[in-house]
């Protein structure tokens, strides 16, 4: 992708920031976001002259002036926590769907070629016919699922009544360099590896036989480029078609690290789900492949970004 006007919301985060990165060179981007859990550190060229950034809510912006050139959007901009949406549901409930609204209105008024959407396998809810396909019913256990599942019908209808295009991606569970480990809602591969390399217990929630489809950040990146110049318009999973239990992941990474330390159990936490694992058939449809056999060698780079920064 070269030569495009592209607003990536949730910039500063630890996925938009790598979407960034990795376009910045070639496009001119602007990026929308509050800080909330984002920052201007995640990003390799925080001064790049092809690079606006609003330090602004989605709900405070002006989107009919930002939009008026812009080609694609990447919207990843969200409250995106199962606990806190739990916590809090109004105000996920505003972050995520009001927010996306606002602007898929603001898309189809200025004639914005495409929108690419960050949505999340927690839409799937405890569903048991797996692999799970795109197709499956909508089952939202928190909050934060039915969020996203809100949002995922909005696209489709904005689709149906107006026109415009947009490719709609269910990430699996997302691992790589920049995820934040100092949130209270961190993900389980940082959690792992930043309390190794601290010298404090690992957590594991519930017993740790629940399984997870891992899927590495830059194949997310590719995945959202890839849904862009697509002519694909519906939903599409990004994950690896691999299951792991909680236990064996947190084995490799132990062995990887070559730490001898057991983990500690605490009681499962309300809205998790137990098992995840994607049918990755779509995928051909945005013209994208992950190879799973990367696995340990991400993990490994996941891990020497994390010793860099501890």
């Amino acid at each position: 992708m070269k030569g495009k006007n592209i607003l990536v919301t949730g910039g500063l985060g630890f996925i938009g920031s790598h979407i960034v990165d990795e376009l910045i060179n070639d496009n001119e981007i602007i990026i929308i976001d509050n800080k909330s859990t984002g920052k201007i550190e995640n990003l390799k060229y925080p001064n790049h002259e092809n690079m606006t950034l609003i330090e602004k809510d989605l709900n405070d912006c002006d989107l009919n002036e930002i939009l008026k050139e812009v080609d694609y959007v990447f919207h990843l901009a969200a409250m995106a926590s199962v606990p806190l949406s739990v916590d809090d549901p109004i105000r996920c409930n505003k972050q995520n769907v009001d927010a996306t609204v606002k602007l898929l209105n603001g898309c189809r008024n200025n004639n914005v070629k495409k929108i690419v959407f960050s949505s999340s396998s927690a839409v799937y809810g405890n569903n048991e016919n797996m692999p799970l396909k795109e197709t499956e019913p909508l089952n939202p256990t928190s909050p934060y699922a039915a969020s996203k599942a809100s949002c995922e019908l909005y696209l489709k209808t904005f689709y149906e009544s107006y026109g415009l295009n947009y490719t709609i991606l269910r990430y699996f569970n997302v691992f790589g360099p920049k995820q934040d480990k100092n949130s209270q809602y961190a993900a389980v591969i940082p959690n792992f590896i930043s309390a190794l390399l601290e010298g404090t217990q690992p957590v594991i929630y519930g017993d740790g036989e629940q399984t997870r489809d891992f899927v590495f950040v830059k194949d997310i990146v590719q995945a959202n480029i890839h849904s862009a110049e697509s002519d694909y318009n519906g939903i599409v999973n990004v994950a690896s078609g691999r299951k792991i239990t909680i236990n064996r992941l947190y084995e490799v990474v132990r062995q990887t690290l070559d730490y001898d330390v057991d983990a500690e159990y605490l009681p499962e936490r309300k809205g998790d789900i137990k098992h995840s694992l994607a049918d990755v058939g779509n995928m051909e449809k945005i013209n994208y492949k992950i190879d799973f056999e990367n696995f340990e060698n991400q993990l490994k780079e996941t891990i020497n970004w994390f010793k860099t920064q501890l």
